[in-house]
């Protein structure tokens, strides 16, 4: 009776749990995205279809499929499965495993899968009283983890560990679910007859930011939105998806695409702050990749800000490292800095401008030998060619530069870069009439 009971409570749960849950893949073919590693072949579906896994370190953003890879280990190996949050286990928690892994070995040769949500959760001592178990091989680690394993993770137990990293789940792959979630009668949402606009699915899709638990969740409530409403005709429509993200659509076709980012660059090169902004807060709004955004901010703070700022280059590059660390929304805000930042600077194009002059010359003109003085000296040999003769170390001599030939004589007259004496960008070249050495 305790039995019946206990299947007809669980019965009712599954009924009533989130669409994410319901619909948790059953075997690795039913995983949408991470076919890098979930793929026929691939090494990760490898290690669990042959119950070889080692332990491992899953690392993604959240809704990538980490808990869901763990249950999916849980159902496929012949060792005991073990699950741990970090969140609320302990060191007591964690020796009470061990004992019982050491039992079970003991008892009918069989291994154990400690399964650690949120290992990075874990302290340093916490997960050194986990190391000893891992490295006698007495516990076979799955952690899953969104923050970075490489600053949250203790060396010792991420080195006896393979790193595995998921990826957010693209667009494609996102409608994909979301129509298998409306057409599964079983588990989804195939029962109430629902349809869905273009325009909305592609609204949901786009706006989970990569996160399949997040785009279903939205999915559910823009479809019990829908069953309420007297007009909507069971069909799901861009309003309902809008209100179930809180969000409103804001989309630009591939065309546009271009024009809003050349409006972008161009207002930014042209030192309009708020102009830069606008077009960074209407990329954001209409679902812009944020890394494509990051990309063309480090492109530019070379190309049209330069020598101008040299600082401006290792800013936008820590504005791009921001975006893959912290991830949307808060990274938005390292956007904007970088963006005013960029707009304020000083501009100046000459290195791009003597890049493209030397690579002209490099495509047009012979190109000469180098020169002996300037060949590799370090070989046995070397000398007795000619090799490094007449060289002059400029460390040796006390202006720190020596003037001496560093090209061929083909193009040894060439003059490159011209500093438009903006900013920082000014002539510093010893041995020129622009004044003394840097």
């Amino acid at each position: 009776m305790a039995d019946l009971f206990s299947a007809a409570a669980e019965e009712r749960l599954r009924s009533r749990a989130p669409l994410a849950a319901r619909l948790r893949p059953r075997s690795l073919d039913e995983v949408v995205g991470q076919q890098e590693l979930l793929g026929p072949g691939r090494p990760l579906r490898t290690l669990i279809e042959s119950d070889r896994l080692s332990s491992v370190i899953l690392w993604g953003p959240p809704g990538t499929g980490k808990t869901t890879i763990a249950r999916l280990i849980a159902g496929a190996t012949l060792k005991a499965f073990e699950p741990l949050s970090a969140v609320t286990a302990g060191v007591k928690d964690v020796r009470e495993v061990a004992e019982r892994a050491r039992a079970r070995i003991g008892e009918r040769g069989q291994g154990t899968i400690l399964f650690l949500d949120e290992v990075h959760r874990f302290n340093r001592t916490q997960q050194d009283a986990l190391l000893p178990h891992v490295e006698e091989g007495l516990l076979v680690l799955v952690g899953a983890t969104t923050e970075n394993p490489y600053f949250s993770l203790t060396a010792p137990l991420l080195s006896r560990s393979t790193l595995f990293r998921l990826q957010p789940i693209d667009g494609a792959d996102l409608r994909t679910l979301l129509e298998r979630a409306l057409a599964d009668e079983e588990r989804g949402l195939g029962g109430d007859g629902l349809r869905v606009t273009p325009e909305a699915l592609a609204h949901l899709a786009d706006r989970a930011e990569g996160d399949a638990r997040h785009a279903l969740t939205s999915l559910d409530v823009a479809a019990a939105l829908a069953l309420e409403d007297p007009d909507a005709d069971r069909m799901i429509t861009l309003a309902h998806a809008e209100v179930a993200l809180a969000m409103r659509a804001l989309r630009y076709g591939d065309d546009e695409h271009y024009d809003v980012v050349s409006a972008f660059i161009k207002a930014i090169r042209g030192s309009d702050v708020d102009a830069g902004l606008y077009w960074l807060a209407r990329m954001l709004e209409a679902g812009e990749d944020a890394r494509f955004i990051a990309r063309r901010l480090v492109i530019l703070a070379s190309e049209d800000v330069g020598m101008a700022d040299p600082h401006a280059l290792p800013l936008a590059t820590a504005a791009a490292h921001a975006v893959e660390y912290v991830g949307l929304p808060e990274a938005q805000l390292n956007l904007a800095h970088a963006v005013v930042y960029l707009a304020a600077a000083p501009k100046s194009n000459s290195s791009t401008v003597a890049l493209g002059a030397a690579m002209a010359d490099v495509r047009e003109r012979p190109a000469g030998a180098v020169p002996p003085h300037l060949r590799d000296a370090h070989y046995a040999g070397a000398r007795s060619l000619g090799h490094g003769e007449g060289y002059v170390y400029p460390h040796d001599t006390p202006e720190g530069w020596v003037p001496q030939d560093y090209r061929p004589p083909e193009v040894a007259d060439r003059r490159y870069w011209e500093p438009t004496g903006r900013g920082a960008d000014v002539d510093g070249r010893p041995g020129r009439d622009q004044g003394d050495p840097l």
